[in-house]
């Protein structure tokens, strides 16, 4: 029973799918009566925010956790400080986007600036960490659009896009979680 849990813990295959059922779980449940007074263009943003957020947050939880798993059990390969810095930067935005969604709903004040920090310092490390990762770190640049639009049409072309690119991800994730493949194994598959 607990090799099995280790080996779950350790399986990034599962990460993904689990990250976004959970963030459209949060997202709809915290948003679902929220505020309805507040202008569509808030809520919006909020969700946006709290969807990456979560899904980027849970990934990075489980990036620790596998970490700290595979280092107790021996396994770790590669240089484990950056392991560490990798799953933490990640993480400490991740969590704070989260709270910023908190302040978008609670407040009228413009928190924008924080919108555009906290997804252009996810985007950044997610790229940083790899180019495969832009399809994760799309949304990042999707939120930030979206707070800067200026026009109703260009709002409801990020709003789609945002829901393809999150759809796209899930259904890659799927893919990926079927596979069974580690991350390695799976890129180098025959296109």
């Amino acid at each position: 029973m607990i090799d099995r849990l280790f080996a779950l813990i350790v399986d990034e295959s599962k990460w993904l799918t689990a990250s976004m059922s959970l963030a459209l779980a949060v997202t709809v449940l915290l948003h679902r009566d929220r505020r309805s007074d507040l202008p569509a263009r808030r809520r919006i943003l909020a969700a946006m925010n709290l969807f990456f957020g979560v899904t980027i947050g849970t990934m990075a939880f489980g990036h620790l956790l596998a970490v700290t798993t595979k280092l107790a059990l021996g396994t770790l390969e590669g240089p484990v400080p950056l392991f560490y810095v990798i799953g933490t930067a990640l993480a400490v935005p991740s969590w704070l986007l989260i709270q910023h969604t908190r302040r978008l709903l609670a407040s009228d004040d413009d928190y924008g600036r924080a919108t555009v920090v906290l997804n252009a310092w996810l985007a950044i490390t997610l790229l940083a960490v790899g180019l495969h990762n832009l399809p994760l770190a799309a949304p990042a640049f999707l939120n930030i659009g979206y707070h800067l639009h200026s026009g109703r049409v260009a709002g409801w072309a990020i709003v789609s896009t945002a829901i393809v690119v999150n759809v796209g991800l899930f259904i890659g994730s799927l893919v990926f979680l079927v596979s069974g493949q580690s991350f390695e194994q799976f890129s180098r598959m025959p296109t």
